[in-house]
């Protein structure tokens, strides 16, 4: 009996130490971070698309509604899937918003229905971009013939987008916005985009895992421009992108000693 006590007082006096070095590990002033995963409302040259009227009047309302809810975060920076040498030409075209949000933006997106209004509604001064391009392969399992896993990746790919293509025939875009940040979307984006890719490979080689690698890389470039950018233990940060850079960024966000990640479900719980 003495042994067993010692043993379990052994067991917790390891749990407190190991929980009070990964709280070490943490920064004392964390920036908190809400990362939100959309689908792209305008042309996008992804693999699978969501159908999608960037200009219907009740499409933009619905955006904004998300946006007025995402403000209670009161971020103070934002940041979208666009590349920072266009970082000139959006924020001159953010400044315009600001003096006229009935301003007629051509072919609008994401970043002007959502990451503006937001912007407005939260007196952010400025949007950064942080995207960065790189191809990959994504068709190599239809490409490279019989492999050990071919079943199992049909088989996933199948489900996966079953689930995807249900969530697109939502008319509301408040309910399809939420849906893309619940952990069984952003799981089934990350396996859909890179994780299945590993099980696409015949003997002695890796096709599958050499091109999942490449979206690997493209996702560690953008979260390394998010580190460049200079922000403050003030700051509050709202990162708006696509769904599959999303679940990337929740992996390394949530284990950062810089950041606190923030759940987004919290701020969209009303149109669940």
């Amino acid at each position: 009996m003495k042994t067993k006590l010692i043993l379990l007082a052994a067991i917790f006096i390891g749990q407190f130490a190991n929980a009070q070095m990964n709280e070490n590990l943490k920064s004392v002033n964390q920036i908190p971070v809400l990362n939100m995963g959309t689908f792209h409302m305008g042309y996008t040259s992804d693999a699978q698309s969501t159908e999608f009227n960037e200009n219907d009047e009740k499409n933009k309302q619905m955006v904004h509604e998300v946006a007025r809810a995402i403000a209670a975060f009161k971020p103070t920076v934002i940041i979208v899937e666009q590349k920072a040498i266009y970082d000139e030409e959006l924020n001159k075209l953010y400044q315009e918003y600001l003096k006229d949000p009935k301003l007629k933006i051509k072919d609008p997106n994401e970043v002007h229905l959502l990451g503006f209004e937001l912007g407005r509604l939260a007196g952010v001064k400025k949007i950064y971009g942080i995207d960065h391009s790189m191809g990959y392969n994504y068709k190599i399992p239809n490409q490279i013939g019989e492999y050990n896993d071919k079943e199992l990746y049909d088989s996933f790919m199948e489900s996966a987008l079953t689930l995807l293509r249900s969530r697109d025939k939502e008319k509301d875009v408040r309910r399809m916005l939420y849906n893309i940040n619940t952990k069984l979307e952003l799981d089934a984006l990350l396996n859909l985009n890179a994780d299945m890719l590993t099980h696409a490979s015949t003997p002695g080689k890796s096709e599958g895992a050499d091109q999942a690698a490449r979206y690997y890389h493209r996702n560690l470039i953008m979260y390394s421009n998010l580190n460049q950018i200079p922000l403050t233990k003030d700051d509050r940060v709202f990162i708006l992108m696509g769904g599959s850079h999303t679940a990337f960024f929740n992996m390394w966000l949530e284990r950062s000693p810089k950041y606190q990640l923030v759940n987004t479900l919290d701020y969209l719980k009303e149109f669940k």
